[in-house]
C-alpha cells in the first residue's frame, strides 16, 4: 500500500492553554486549582450563565417570528449597530458624522483575522505584506499568529512590561513608536492588557496618541475585557473612545465572550473608524468579499443575544450589573491575594498585583517557580506566570498564597 499523503506533515505543539487545562484535568490530586483558563469562573469553581443572558434566551426561544435563514454577509444589522456603539459611546463624533462601519465576526479572533487580512491587501495601498506590524512584549499568542497567518511578513514587538519595576515601560513602548516607521500597523489593548494586567493611565495614553499621531501609525485595538476590567463600560472604552476623538482612523476587534459569557457562541464585531461615510463604505465592501470565502455569513444566536439585550434600557441595565458583579469578584480576589502574600512575608514587592486589572495577573514569577507550583503544588498556570485571577476562591487562597510564598522563597 502507498505510503500516506500526509506522511511529511508534522505534529504542531499543542495550545498551551489548552494543554494546561487538559494536564488540569487529569491531575487526581485534591489540592489541584487551576490558574490557566481564560474564562471567568465563581467563587465555586464553576462558569457563569448570566442571568440576563438566560432571561434573554428564554425571550428568543419564545419568538415564533425567527427563523434560521442566513444573515447578511456583515451580519446582523442591529448587533452590529449596538456593538460598535458601546465601543465608541453614545455621543461619538464618528457615529454623529456616519463615519463608522463594523463587521460581525467568529469572536474577537475573527475580527483580527478579518482586519488583519484587510490591513495586509488593502492598508496604505494594496498588497502589504511587508508594512511592520507591532505587538507588545508581550501579548496575547494569538495576536501574532493571526498576523502571520494573513502574510504579513514583518512582525515586530514593542517593548511594554517592565519585569524590575512590574508596571508598564512608557518609555520604551513610545520610543519604539517613534523608531517605527510611517504607516506601521500597532495592536494595542484597549484594557485589560494581556497577559500583564497592565493598562497605560488615561495620560500616558495621550501620549501614546500623539506619537501614534506625528508618526502616522495605525491603531488596531483590541477590546476583549469591557466592563470586565473595571467594572465601567465607559472607562474601559475610554483610550479607543479618546483616538477616535484625535481623528485617527482605526479598527476596534471586539469580544463578548468575557463580559456576556458567550464564549461558545463566537461573537466578535470589527468596527472600523475612517475618514468620512464613502470611505468605510469601500472599506466594508472589501470585507464583506473577505468574510465571504472565510465563513461566508456568521451565526445568529449569540449575536441575537447581544444585541436584544443592548437594544433594551432594562436589559442593559441588568447587563450591567452582571458585568459589575464578575469584575467585583476579580478585584476582591486581587485584594485578597496581594493581602496574604504580604501577611506571610513573602519576597518581594505585591502591590502589582492590585494595580493590575482585568481578569489576568502577571505574577512575576519566574519559570522554574511555575515548574514548582505545578509540578509540587498542583496549581497550573502559563510559563509567563500570568495566572486567571478568577481561578481564585475563597476556599483555595490560603493555599495558594502559601505555595507561591514556597516557589518564591525556595525557588530562584
Amino acid at each position: 500500500m502507498a505510503a500516506s499523503i500526509f506522511t511529511a506533515v508534522p505534529r504542531a505543539p499543542p495550545v498551551a492553554v489548552f494543554k494546561l487545562t487538559a494536564d488540569f484535568r487529569e491531575d487526581g490530586d485534591a489540592r489541584k486549582v487551576n490558574l490557566g483558563v481564560g474564562a471567568y469562573r465563581t467563587d465555586e469553581g464553576q462558569p457563569w450563565v448570566l442571568p440576563v443572558v438566560k432571561k434573554v434566551e428564554q425571550m428568543i426561544a419564545n419568538d415564533h417570528s425567527l427563523n434560521h435563514e442566513y444573515l447578511p454577509i456583515l451580519g446582523l444589522p442591529e448587533f452590529r449597530a449596538h456593538a460598535s456603539r458601546i465601543a465608541l459611546g453614545d455621543d461619538s463624533p464618528a457615529i454623529k458624522e456616519n463615519r463608522i462601519g463594523s463587521v460581525q465576526s467568529l469572536g474577537g479572533t475573527g475580527a483580527l483575522r478579518i482586519g488583519a487580512e484587510f490591513l495586509r491587501r488593502w492598508y496604505n495601498g494594496n498588497n502589504n505584506t511587508a508594512t511592520p506590524v507591532y505587538i507588545s512584549a508581550p501579548s496575547w499568542e494569538n495576536h501574532n499568529s493571526v498576523f502571520v497567518d494573513a502574510g504579513f511578513k514583518d512582525i515586530r514587538t514593542y517593548r511594554y512590561w517592565d519585569a524590575a519595576k512590574r508596571g508598564l515601560d512608557l518609555q520604551g513602548l513610545l520610543d519604539d513608536m517613534e523608531k517605527a516607521p510611517e504607516f506601521s500597523i500597532f495592536i494595542l489593548h484597549a484594557c485589560a492588557h494581556n497577559p500583564t494586567g497592565t493598562d497605560p493611565t488615561p495620560d500616558q495614553w495621550k501620549q501614546i496618541a500623539a506619537v501614534m499621531k506625528r508618526r502616522f501609525l495605525f491603531p488596531f485595538f483590541d477590546s476583549a475585557y469591557q466592563g470586565f476590567a473595571s467594572g465601567s463600560l465607559d472607562k474601559d472604552a475610554g483610550a479607543v473612545r479618546y483616538f477616535v476623538s484625535e481623528g485617527f482612523e482605526l479598527f476596534c476587534a471586539q469580544s463578548f465572550s468575557k463580559n456576556f459569557g458567550l464564549y461558545n457562541e463566537r461573537v466578535g464585531n470589527l468596527t472600523v473608524v475612517g475618514k468620512d461615510a464613502d470611505n468605510v463604505q469601500r472599506v466594508l465592501s472589501q470585507m464583506e468579499k473577505i468574510v465571504r470565502t472565510t465563513w461566508s455569513n456568521p451565526p445568529s444566536q449569540g449575536a441575537r443575544i447581544v444585541a436584544t439585550t443592548l437594544s433594551s434600557p432594562q436589559l442593559f441595565a441588568e447587563w450591567k450589573e452582571n458585568v459589575k458583579t464578575m469584575a467585583d469578584r476579580v478585584l476582591l480576589m486581587r485584594s485578597e491575594l496581594r493581602s496574604r502574600l504580604e501577611s506571610l512575608g513573602t519576597p518581594g514587592t505585591w502591590n502589582h498585583i492590585t494595580e493590575q486589572i482585568g481578569m489576568f495577573s502577571f505574577t512575576g514569577l519566574n519559570p522554574k517557580q511555575v515548574e514548582y507550583m505545578i509540578k509540587e503544588k498542583h496549581i497550573y498556570l502559563m510559563a509567563s506566570g500570568r495566572i486567571n485571577m478568577c481561578g481564585l476562591t475563597t476556599k483555595n487562597l490560603d493555599y495558594v498564597a502559601k505555595s507561591i510564598h514556597e516557589a518564591v522563597t525556595k525557588v530562584q
